[in-house]
């Protein structure tokens, strides 16, 4: 199957306008739910992948907007002033099943200069939103030799990435069936694993794991990218880290839930 950007463009055209007209036809309603309860009743939990060592210790905290965490007993955030955001990585969300499932070798190229573009993208986000943070919580610091004062290193992976209902279509996969892409089907999701680590000892001082989703309005043009939402849900995790970073003891940071069309 040879399936080229422009082909795939004309088909989301028409199945966004497609899913647009029937979402007014059935009086669709706008709210924006401000639980972690309302996430974690919408969005499972991604599969460990193995990025973060001994996962079986998270646990989901009603306080904290990722699904799981865990941090280790005694660690005391406020002893660090510096941050190293370490590059993302993409090993994991490259074995994506349907990743490999397409026939076109132009095509798997393209995605995976997708994926490595949306890796830096989610990692400038969440620099950009340290550095502008008015607390100045963190120093951001770009390596390991500049940092004066305790440091932690945030090292990220991207997991999990759903591909558009329109590429699903493209590829075959609603007639196919199987692999975790027919499971997505408009879902339009993403997961990452995390983890803090002590820039003096090596230590992992907290790890951390979310899968979300971004819904999307009829006419939202994001659904013309195989990604779709997906650059939505990581600026939201950046927010979401830099709020934790500043939180005081015993407040809760949420997690809006969006949700405009239901899956179908």
């Amino acid at each position: 199957m040879n399936i080229d950007r422009q082909t795939l463009k004309r088909h989301s055209v028409g199945v966004a306008v497609l899913f647009g007209a029937m979402a007014v036809a059935t009086g669709c309603t706008t709210g924006v739910k401000e639980t972690n309860a309302v996430k974690s009743e919408l969005v499972t939990p991604a599969p460990d992948v193995g990025f973060i060592d001994n996962p079986e210790r998270q646990t989901r905290r009603a306080d904290l907007p990722f699904q799981k965490v865990w941090i280790k007993p005694g660690f005391d955030a406020s002893a660090y002033k510096e941050l190293v955001v370490a590059p993302v990585n993409t090993q994991y969300i490259l074995e994506m099943d349907w990743l490999h499932k397409a026939s076109s070798a132009s095509w798997l190229s393209d995605v995976k200069k997708d994926i490595a573009e949306l890796a830096q993208y989610f990692h400038d986000q969440v620099v950009k939103e340290f550095k502008e943070d008015p607390n100045q919580r963190f120093r951001v610091i770009e390596f390991a030799g500049q940092h004066k004062e305790p440091a932690l290193r945030l090292e990220l992976a991207l997991i999990q990435i759903d591909p558009s209902q329109p590429v699903l279509h493209a590829l075959g996969w609603l007639q196919m069936g199987g692999g975790t892409a027919a499971g997505a089907i408009n879902q339009r999701r993403a997961a990452f694993e995390g983890r803090l680590r002590d820039m003096q000892t090596g230590e992992v001082v907290a790890t951390f794991a979310d899968r979300d989703m971004q819904d999307a309005g009829p006419l939202d043009l994001t659904r013309l990218t195989w990604y779709g939402p997906a650059k939505g849900i990581m600026d939201r995790w950046a927010e979401q880290f830099v709020k934790i970073a500043n939180r005081k003891p015993g407040e809760m940071v949420t997690d809006p839930v969006p949700y405009t069309l239901k899956p179908f």
